[in-house]
């Protein structure tokens, strides 16, 4: 039985959260709360957004509260706005899931969580003019002054995609409609929303005055922090997502593959003072990645230590 525990013990040190869920019972008398902390773990480290903290009262509380600042809020008027505050934690955790993913070779959940900082990387670099992380519930108003085509669909002047104009304007009504409407919104438009608004900033061939609204003295760093933005989706490293099973192939790419891409990404984003910041070697699997996220944050932006601290309590159960 000890043998058992101490295998149990192992694998929680590895992340191994679904793997302990399953098998606690079978080797530990009242599992309960091993079971909640492995299904709450496996939530964080599986990205799983909506039902990060849900059920999970076992839990320590302050482990409770740090998930739900990673949360995106299930209806328009929820409090805590979670990551829609800011998604200064929510990076934390992506960068704490990437690390995790490749120390234990799971390339291709690494790869689609990269995916997922891309697309709403922009919305980092617009946190600090904001004052939120692009909560629909606070645009300013200045997005939709006089002459501004932001959000009005079929504008052939605008740069935005149609599928961008058609996110842009849901969002500009989205926070008034009912919880099921607003979930629908997250799941398929607003990271759309975030690379139409760095383009608004960063890389629009005709400007209208829906920027107008962004201090004079603040545009020009805005500017550069989105554009970096738009070109890390363009990345090499970010398109690896393609060449996996969570893309539209069927290979996954090895270690040397991603750090070959990483490598060519960094060369690419080196062009300027904020993307140049990737070029550094922090002692991350992907070195400078928290560094370049901080640099378009504008803000420091480190990996969280969410899942270390789960696995610590999970052990210290395992040990009772």
């Amino acid at each position: 039985m000890e043998s058992a525990r101490d295998l149990l013990i192992s694998l929680a040190r590895r992340y191994a959260f679904g793997d302990v869920g399953a098998l606690a019972s079978g080797v530990v008398e009242k599992a309960g709360d091993i079971e909640a902390a492995c299904e709450f773990g496996q939530r964080l480290l599986s990205l799983d957004a909506e039902d990060f903290a849900a059920e999970a009262r076992a839990v320590p509380s302050d482990l409770r509260r740090r998930a739900r600042a990673c949360t995106m809020p299930q209806t328009p008027r929820e409090q805590p706005r979670g990551a829609l505050e800011s998604l200064r934690p929510a990076y934390g955790l992506l960068l704490e899931v990437i690390a995790v993913r490749w120390h234990r070779r799971e390339l291709s959940p690494m790869v689609a969580a990269i995916h997922i900082a891309s697309e709403y990387l922009p919305l980092l670099a617009f946190e600090p003019v904001l004052g939120s992380a692009g909560d629909p519930a606070r645009w300013p108003e200045g997005l939709t002054a006089p002459d501004s085509r932001f959000g009005v669909i079929g504008d052939r002047e605008c740069d935005h995609t149609k599928a961008e104009q058609s996110a842009v304007n849901r969002t500009l009504r989205v926070a008034g409609e009912p919880a099921e409407g607003w979930r629908a919104y997250f799941d398929r438009q607003h990271s759309q929303v975030a690379g139409a608004l760095a383009t608004c900033v960063a890389d629009c061939r005709s400007p209208c005055t829906a920027m107008d609204w962004v201090r004079a003295d603040r545009r020009d760093d805005l500017a550069l922090r989105a554009g970096v933005a738009l070109a890390f989706a363009e990345t090499p490293l970010v398109r690896l997502r393609h060449a996996a099973p969570v893309g539209h192939g069927f290979g996954v790419p090895s270690p040397e593959e991603v750090i070959e891409a990483w490598e060519r990404s960094r060369a690419i984003l080196a062009k300027n003072e904020v993307g140049a910041e990737a070029s550094g070697d922090d002692g991350f699997p992907l070195p400078g990645l928290p560094a370049l996220f901080s640099a378009v944050a504008g803000a420091p932006v480190t990996p969280s230590t969410l899942l270390t601290d789960i696995s610590r309590h999970l052990v210290r159960l395992l040990q009772s």
